[in-house]
């Protein structure tokens, strides 16, 4: 069987990238973790949690994955009915992203962020699903994410956990 996939356009894969920079931004507004901040002087971490200057770059490079991913999947057409509901499962699972931000760093709400972020790896894993079901690149893209998410969660768990 031989599918036919369509490219994304130039301001389509920019418009994508750009939306899910701008849930970055969103969600960067309360992620405060230099000196003196609560999550440096008031919250008790594993020694294994990766330094602070590695989830930028890190963060950076899933956010420009995830846009990618969202524009090949509407490259295949907002008419369609599953590129629709892929891409409401992925704007949901993209505002959990943020609002994970707002409980844990923002409202220091460590128990509600380990609840939530189990909600959201849930949402990722449903995005894959749905991604790959209309374009496997997509997916793919997908799997740092993931991945990264999954870590998160165990992180923020034992945080909660020790806190």
């Amino acid at each position: 069987m031989n599918v036919k996939y369509r490219m994304p356009s130039l301001p389509l894969l920019f418009g994508s990238i750009v939306l899910s920079f701008a849930a970055a931004a969103a969600g960067s507004l309360v992620t405060i973790t230099g000196t003196g901040s609560w999550f440096m002087t008031e919250l008790i971490k594993p020694e294994w949690q990766p330094p602070n200057y590695l989830f930028g770059p890190v963060w950076t490079v899933l956010y420009f994955l995830m846009g990618i991913a969202l524009a090949f999947v509407l490259a295949e057409g907002m008419k369609r009915r599953d590129v629709q509901i892929a891409t409401v499962v992925f704007l949901v699972q993209l505002v959990l992203n943020v609002l994970w931000s707002y409980l844990f760093f923002g409202w220091h709400l460590l128990g509600a962020a380990a609840a939530e972020i189990v909600v959201l790896w849930i949402l990722i894993a449903a995005t894959m699903w749905l991604f790959y079901k209309i374009r496997p690149v997509a997916a793919y893209l997908l799997i740092p994410y993931l991945a990264w998410v999954t870590f998160a969660t165990y992180l923020t768990v034992v945080i909660w956990m020790l806190n």
